[in-house]
Parts: C-alpha cells; sequence; structure tokens
C-alpha cells in the first residue's frame, strides 16, 4: 500500500508540470494568402505509413493518401511517399488505381471547394450535389470494387495488368517473396510535371516504397520505415517540409498545410522550432466513447501544457517537420554519410531518372543503416516501440522547439478500435516503449532534467513512466477487498482525522479530473468511460507491459511491432455503435480484469454481509466497502459479458472459469498472509 501510494503521489507531481504554463493558440491562413506568393511556399513531402493489408485495408490508406493530395496547395509542390512495410503487391496495385482516380478527384474537390476531401467520407456523408458529382462516385465505387476483389483474391492476377510497366513491377513478386524477406520495391506512380490532372493541371508526386528487408538484419519497425521514406523522398524531391502520416488519418481540412505554414514561414518565430503538432481525433467514435479511445488528456489536453513550456511531443502522425530537424540539434549539424541526402541538397533531375532510382534503392537497402548515424544523432530513433515519442524526446534535449496547432476544426480524422483486446493491445505496446525510454540511458529523470526545461522535463518523465500507474492500480483492485474478505481492516476508520486525508485525496484528484475533462469539450459519460479504462488498462495494459519489458531487459523474451487492426465486423460495429464492450476472444488481457471484478463483487457482498451480521464495524472497513463497491461499479459491462450475453462478444467461458479459479487461489493465499 505504501508502494502504491508513492508511486500515485510521483505520477500527481510530475503531471502538476502540464499545468504550470498553458499554452492555446489561433492561425489565420487567410492572412498568409493575403501576404505570400505561392512561390514562396516550401515544397512538402508527406509521408505515409502501412504494414499489412489485412490490417490495414489497402482502400483505406488510398483514401487517407488522396484526402492529402487534395490540399489547398501549390500541386507542384507536393509529393507523397507510401511506405509499404508489409511489402504488399495488393497495396501496390490499390495505388495504382489511386493513381488513375486522382486525375479526376483532385480538380473536383478544387472546382467545386469541397472540404472533406476524403472519398469514402465525402460520398458517405450525403454530399452536396454537382453536375459531375455521379460520375466522379461512380469512378470511386469501381476502382474500390476492382481494388476490393484483388484483396480478397490475395493477389493480383494478370486481367488486372494493363500495361508493361505494371506487369514489370508485380514481376519482382516471386515465390521466395514474404513481409519479412524481400527485395526493395520503389514506384513512381505519379510524376510531377508530367502526369496531368483530367483538366490538364500538374498532378503532385506519388512514389510506392517498400524498403528491403532480411531475416539477418533488425527491422525497427516503423522507425526504421519512416528512416527509409526520409532518404528515399531527399533523392527524388528533398523537399524542407516533410508531414508524418499514419495510414488511417485522413485530412478533413484542405487548408492545415497552411496552418502549419503560420508557423514555420513567420520570421519572428524561434529559429528552433522543429515541428508543428496537430492533435489526432477520431471518426466513428461512438456516442459515449465507450474505451476512451480518443485519449483526451495525452491527445488535447496535456499538449497545450507542454505547448507552454518547450513544445508538446510528436504524436507519430500529423506533424509538419522541418527536414533540417532530423540532421542534428539547430546548431550542430550532422552531415550525413551521403551528400544526396543532407537536407540542403537541391534534386535536379527527373525522379524517374535512372541514376535517382538507382540512389534511392542504396538508401533503403535493410544494410544501410549499419555503421551509420541513422537513427542514433539522424532522423528517427531507434530504442523504442515508441519512435514517435522518442524522436521528438531526443529533438527537444538536442535543442529544439515544437508548437501545437489545436484549430477548431479537426485537421486529421483516424480510425480507432472497437474491441477491448485492441485497445488494451495497442496500449500494452505503447507501455513497452514508453518504459524503454523511461529506463533508458538517455531517460528524461538524466537527460532530459540535464537538457531541458525542468518543468518539460517532468512532462517526458511522467509520459514515459505512465506504465508505472499498474501498480497502484492493481494493489488498489486487489489488496483492500482481499483484506476484507479476510476481516482486516487496511484504513483509518470513519472517525480517524486520517481519513479524512483519504477521502480529500479522492474526491480531489476525481473533481480535478472531471473539470479538466469537462473544460476540454467531453460528456459525464464520456468521462466515466474514461475513468473506468483507466482502470482497465492499469490492470491489464499497464501491468502486462511492465512485466513484458522486465522480462525483455533481463533477456528473457523479445517483442516486437504488432498492427492494430483497422478492419471492422459488421457485428462487432454495432455492438460497439450500442456501446456494448467487446471480448470475444480468449485474450490474457481480460484475464486480471476478470479476477479483479469477481474479487471486488464478492469482497462487497461479504464485507456487507459481516457488517450487518455485526462480525465488522461498518466505521472500520467504511474505506475498504467503498473501494470494492466502486470496483463493482466500474466492473459492470465485465459481469454482463460474463453471464447475461450470449452473442460473440460475450466473455468466453474459458476465460471466465479460468479467472474464477485463479481467484480462488489468489484469496487462498491471501489467506495465508493476512
Amino acid at each position: 500500500m505504501l508502494l502504491a501510494d508513492l508511486v500515485f503521489a510521483f505520477m500527481w507531481v510530475t503531471y502538476q508540470a502540464f499545468r504550470m504554463k498553458p499554452i492555446n493558440r489561433e492561425t489565420f491562413p487567410e492572412n498568409l494568402i493575403k501576404h505570400a506568393k505561392e512561390s514562396e511556399f516550401p515544397a512538402v513531402d508527406v509521408l505515409i505509413c502501412t504494414a499489412d493489408p489485412y490490417k490495414e485495408p489497402p482502400m483505406r490508406v488510398v483514401n487517407t493518401c488522396l484526402s492529402v493530395m487534395a490540399y489547398d496547395y501549390p500541386t507542384q509542390k507536393l509529393s507523397f511517399y507510401v511506405s509499404d512495410d508489409g511489402g504488399s503487391q495488393l497495396t501496390l496495385f490499390a495505388f495504382m488505381e489511386a493513381a488513375k482516380f486522382a486525375a479526376h478527384w483532385l480538380p473536383f474537390c478544387k472546382k467545386n471547394r469541397i472540404v472533406k476531401r476524403c472519398p469514402e467520407a465525402y460520398f458517405a456523408s450525403d454530399p452536396t450535389w454537382f453536375s459531375d458529382t455521379d460520375q466522379i462516385q461512380n469512378m470511386y465505387e469501381s476502382m474500390k470494387m476492382r481494388v476490393e476483389r484483388v484483396v480478397e483474391r490475395g493477389s493480383v492476377q494478370a486481367d488486372y495488368i494493363s500495361t508493361e510497366e505494371e506487369l514489370q513491377a508485380f514481376s519482382k513478386w516471386t515465390n521466395g517473396f514474404t513481409p519479412q524477406h524481400h527485395p526493395t520495391v520503389i514506384q513512381v506512380l505519379l510524376e510531377s510535371g508530367k502526369d496531368k490532372d483530367s483538366r490538364g493541371h500538374a498532378m503532385p508526386n506519388l512514389i510506392y516504397a517498400s524498403r528491403e528487408k532480411s531475416r539477418s538484419t533488425p527491422h525497427n519497425y516503423k522507425a526504421g520505415a519512416l528512416n527509409v521514406l526520409l532518404r528515399v523522398s531527399a533523392t527524388m524531391t528533398n523537399a524542407p517540409i516533410v508531414l508524418t502520416l499514419d495510414c488511417d488519418m485522413f485530412s478533413n481540412d484542405p487548408q492545415t498545410p497552411l496552418r502549419a505554414l503560420c508557423y514555420l514561414l513567420d520570421p519572428h518565430m524561434d529559429p528552433r522550432l522543429a515541428f508543428v503538432q496537430f492533435p489526432q481525433y477520431f471518426h466513428g467514435l461512438n456516442k459515449d466513447d465507450t474505451y476512451a479511445s480518443e485519449l483526451k488528456y495525452p491527445f488535447q489536453i496535456d499538449s497545450h501544457g507542454m505547448d507552454g513550456l518547450w513544445g508538446p511531443v510528436h504524436m507519430g502522425t500529423g506533424g509538419f517537420f522541418r527536414r533540417r530537424a532530423f540532421f542534428g540539434g539547430p546548431f550542430s549539424f550532422v552531415a550525413p554519410e551521403n551528400p544526396e541526402l543532407s537536407p540542403d541538397h537541391v534534386p535536379n533531375k527527373p525522379i524517374r531518372s535512372k541514376e535517382v532510382l538507382s540512389l534511392a534503392y542504396q538508401v533503403a537497402g535493410c544494410n544501410f543503416d549499419a555503421q551509420t548515424k541513422w537513427g542514433s544523432k539522424m532522423g528517427y530513433r531507434y530504442g523504442s516501440l515508441v519512435e514517435d515519442f522518442y524522436t521528438s524526446y531526443r529533438l527537444h534535449c538536442e535543442g529544439w522547439r515544437s508548437i501545437f496547432c489545436h484549430p477548431k476544426r479537426a485537421a486529421f480524422l483516424g480510425d480507432v478500435p472497437v474491441t477491448l483486446n485492441d485497445v488494451l493491445y495497442q496500449i500494452m505496446r505503447w507501455s513497452m516503449g514508453l518504459l524503454e525510454v523511461g529506463f533508458s540511458k538517455n531517460s528524461p529523470l538524466t537527460l532530459g532534467l540535464w537538457s531541458l526545461n525542468p518543468f518539460h522535463a517532468l512532462c517526458f518523465t511522467h509520459y514515459s513512466l505512465w506504465p508505472i500507474s499498474g501498480i497502484p492500480i492493481t494493489t488498489y483492485a486487489f489488496l483492500p477487498q482481499l483484506a476484507l474478505l479476510n476481516s482486516f481492516s487496511i484504513f483509518p476508520k470513519v472517525s480517524d482525522p486520517w481519513f479524512f486525508m483519504y477521502a480529500f485525496l479522492f474526491l480531489g484528484a476525481y473533481a480535478q479530473d472531471f473539470i479538466d475533462f469537462m473544460l476540454a469539450g467531453g460528456t459525464i459519460q464520456r468521462w466515466w468511460n474514461s475513468q473506468r479504462m483507466w482502470i482497465l488498462r492499469g490492470v491489464s495494459s499497464f501491468s502486462f507491459g511492465l512485466v513484458e519489458y522486465l522480462f525483455k531487459s533481463l533477456g528473457l523474451t523479445k517483442f516486437g511491432f504488432n498492427v492494430t487492426s483497422k478492419v471492422v465486423d459488421n457485428e462487432q460495429g454495432k455492438r460497439y455503435e450500442q456501446g456494448i464492450f467487446e471480448f470475444g476472444v480468449e485474450s490474457q488481457m481480460f484475464l486480471p480484469i476478470t479476477m479483479a471484478a469477481i474479487i471486488n463483487l464478492v469482497s462487497f457482498v461479504s464485507g456487507i454481509i459481516q457488517v450487518l451480521s455485526n462480525g465488522l464495524r461498518f466505521e472500520d472497513v467504511f474505506t475498504q466497502l467503498f473501494i470494492a463497491g466502486f470496483g463493482v461499479l466500474n466492473s459492470w459491462p465485465v459481469y454482463e459479458a460474463m453471464v447475461l450475453r450470449s452473442d460473440k462478444g460475450k466473455l468466453p467461458t474459458n476465460i471466465t472459469l479460468t479467472s474464477v479459479v485463479l481467484s480462488w487461489l489468489l484469496y487462498l493465499v491471501s489467506s495465508w498472509a493476512f
């Protein structure tokens, strides 16, 4: 209990850093358009990452790319690089189709001043009818049908290949080609200056890239894929501004680049500004956000607090970077081994030229990182599963700054997992990555306190040690209840003055949390779900992440990067819309959650019986009864899934039985201990 309270106190103290100097900003892109010529706008390279065509459907990635290709920005200054880390011909085929459709979609959006420029979202929103709307929608549905048929077949058949160039591209997928072992594939799908849209205007560059992979070399997961895109884009266009984007985060505002330029082009802005970060927002959330997937605190509330210090963290998507920031500190440039990769290099050859493609293949090789500064002093940093957090932390330590741009209209909208298992595993993966940072030689408690503003360092400390919250949450989920089952009081009785300290801490913390959430535009039901998911994550994702990290540190196991599935089953989707928890699979994540639900219920009922039978005094065990009752209240979806439901999303019987047995064993151990 002492350890639990100390961890809670530590996390509370570090969180206060976010409250020191919150800032709210506003941009006026119309002024930028008024006072700056298009020729003065810098070129932008957009890096989009995908990894698995079955967990991240190609049509979803295509929609994301098309939405940003249609930005209100000089088209000839936009280049799009799609990293396919799964090395799938299905994804390449989808983008070949997208390149053809883009020739009609881009002018349609700009001519009619469409705001929602993701085709799937636009056509699903009962759009305003224009003379060519039906024609464009038919073209989109035709493209979608072709792509989904190919995905269903699992390969690109000859009847879907129409040109010799396409045939040559797909010939690289031989029998020995696997997602973990394959050669580099780079395909230029659109070339600005050469390819035109349906109205004769220039198209942006569009390049598909799948880096070389070998079973004998480390993959470095997403950070490695992003570094390859940084190098490939440098050989071809080398734009001074780089936007990183997740494959499911489509553009919701065509003026987003102009909002970022309001800071990046401002002559009065700090020259150490490395990136402008937009918050993550999500479409498809059900009314009450059952799994608290919007993560309002890290993605929205906390970032305003960090902005008042030296800037927010990079969230893995929606960040507009100066390319120069990936090459050492603002006053200490780190030169890459190849001069063509320098941010000062100006490419002067067509991106389809033999020399450019040859160099692009070279820098995408799986051995290129070896014995170089990539991943340590250049590019995205290796050493953590949360490469976005770690990279932005290291950039700040090197002297860079960042800005949080939070416009009224969300800049990007992403997908959310709709099953509890996917949510918990995603948080578990983040937990392991954060602990890798928190306990590394570059920990915010060491390098951070030395290099950063002290409050800024505490913000990074809070994030990097976020998973240790699982220790007190798990303690409070089990220990007071087991003590109550054994007729043992561990808190001050109600008449004791110390009782009021516990009451004040609980009520004060929850009241502060509630006020913060509501002021950020939340609702009461969403706040309740948020605090419930905080508890569920604590006993499952945080705890498992901490154990996995300890095992990995001892060399007993190693973990990798698992892509969160974006595929939604129709029945799962319906249950999610109704706010029903989706269990369904026999996941180890559900064991501690179900055990906690069982022990809290039994403890609460047992405690009430003991009080009514005068076996215990109410004032002695009030706090334990309250905690157990609070646990029961939060566990209602678990009881429902265990007993009352018969759909496929109910809690599997094996999980329920195993949890009952483990709970009984835990009670026997506690009986011996008490």
